[in-house]
């Protein structure tokens, strides 16, 4: 199993002058961090207008200089917005190979859909046709970088002609797949793909079973490759802290991780969000003693399991406690995620107000005591995944049809625009004059004053 780490860029109000810059920073120092201790992955999510919740709008630009920084750790959009109505395919196709490009190959092509009403209704995006554009955009997308040249495609939420998209990325034919899913069904649709499940969901190792069970079960039967490869991989994303005293850990963690939940509630269930004037962590934590978030309750509720109210202060934060404890807990926590099959975890700490230096310590916990034996054993594990997933692979592959592909008309040209009113010009003196200003600019003659 491997590990990646999650980042949203959060900055919780009141803000201060310089809050983003020192958010970024800290999530800088601390992926180099992950790097140096042999964390596979950071993820970073494309988010916009969600104020206080994720300040991360261009992820690609921080993952470019995060590239410059590190030098094994690969660099996941977590997600990219696919759908047109924000990125164009063809942009998406040229930002990921330049990353890829930059990094040296070290991109995992997170994609998504979005759910927000802050984000789809600003880009004109109907939520029931979300589905729709992210399967286009995406399909396209990938066109984009394997076909030279792309031989164009008209559908309802994009039109473009054929054109040579450039760069091309430098793993072939494309980075790895992924999508983001809340809901078992997306796992389902994601095996459909034969694209990676990106699990953001909280739940713990038992829950996730099924869903393992159902991804490579579909994707051995059902599996078509929306891209031209399959990247079979099931990721989870847990909570995270560390401390050699759990109590501590939790009381460091629980804070963020639940701020993290309720902030994504505020845009994406229950909210009435005034742009620029709502205050959602000041109502998180007016709520949080009532509904029993606060860490002190938690806290006492870890000492006090036999008192009145310890099980409901329990029950409310278990899904997100996940792997806050001592690093004993926290590794028995990882090998019950590694026994049922899960490809990755992925850990989130960087949430709420969660301190830098707590979360740059768990880190450091873990890696001594914790990551060196998963890390070891991955290796094996990853051979035995490949020798069983080959032939489903392969299988997969074969049932991708040909038409995914349309071959381009041999005589498509792209005149320039000159080039086109030429060609209308029945007596042929235009064109003579192009050929001519051509030519000239063959033998070094300066045609500025032919063009003015």
């Amino acid at each position: 199993m491997k590990f990646g780490a999650f980042y949203e860029h959060q900055v919780p109000k009141p803000w201060s002058d310089g809050d983003e810059r020192r958010v970024f920073a800290e999530a800088m120092e601390q992926a180099e961090l992950l790097d140096r201790i042999g964390v596979d992955t950071f993820w970073l999510v494309e988010h916009h207008f969600l104020e206080e919740y994720s300040h991360s709008s261009a992820p690609e630009i921080f993952l470019a200089a995060l590239s410059q920084r590190t030098t094994n750790l690969r660099l996941g959009h977590g997600i990219m917005h696919t759908p047109p109505s924000i990125n164009h395919p063809a942009r998406v196709a040229e930002r990921i190979a330049t990353l890829d490009l930059v990094s040296g190959g070290r991109v995992e092509f997170g994609t998504g859909e979005g759910s927000a009403a802050t984000e789809l209704d600003a880009f004109g995006i109907h939520p029931d046709d979300k589905r729709a554009e992210w399967e286009e955009g995406l399909r396209v997308a990938l066109r984009c970088m394997s076909e030279t040249p792309f031989t164009g495609f008209a559908g309802k939420h994009v039109e473009m002609p054929p054109r040579n998209v450039v760069p091309k990325p430098l793993q072939k034919p494309h980075p790895p797949v992924w999508v983001a899913c809340t809901r078992r069904d997306t796992i389902h649709l994601a095996a459909q793909k034969g694209i990676g499940a990106l699990s953001f969901a909280f739940f713990d190792p038992e829950e996730a079973r099924a869903w393992v069970e159902d991804y490579y079960t579909t994707l051995a039967t059902e599996g078509v490759p929306i891209g031209d490869a399959v990247n079979a991989n099931l990721a989870c994303v847990t909570s995270f802290m560390c401390h050699a005293d759990g109590e501590e850990a939790v009381r460091r963690g629980a804070e963020g991780s639940n701020f993290l939940g309720y902030s994504l509630g505020h845009y994406y269930v229950f909210g009435h969000h005034a742009p620029g004037n709502t205050d959602i962590w000041a109502d998180y934590v007016e709520r949080r003693k009532g509904a029993g978030y606060d860490p002190e309750a938690v806290a006492l509720a870890a000492k006090n399991q036999e008192r009145l109210g310890a099980k409901v202060v329990e029950a409310g934060t278990e899904g997100l406690r996940g792997a806050m404890g001592t690093p004993a807990q926290i590794r028995d926590f990882f090998l019950r995620y590694e026994e049922i099959g899960v490809d990755m975890l992925i850990l989130s700490s960087a949430a709420g107000r969660n301190r830098h230096e707590h979360i740059m310590e768990s880190y450091e916990l873990i890696a001594k005591d914790v990551l060196p034996e998963f890390i070891e054993r991955d290796e094996k594990l990853q051979r035995e995944k490949a020798r069983r997933l080959e032939p489903v692979i392969e299988a997969a592959l074969a049932r991708k049809p040909a038409s995914d592909h349309p071959p381009l008309d041999p005589d498509y040209r792209i005149p320039a625009y000159p080039r086109q009113s030429a060609d209308d010009d029945e007596t042929g003196k235009f064109n003579r004059w192009l050929d001519d200003y051509r030519d000239k600019i063959i033998t070094g003659e300066d045609v500025a004053k032919r063009l003015a």
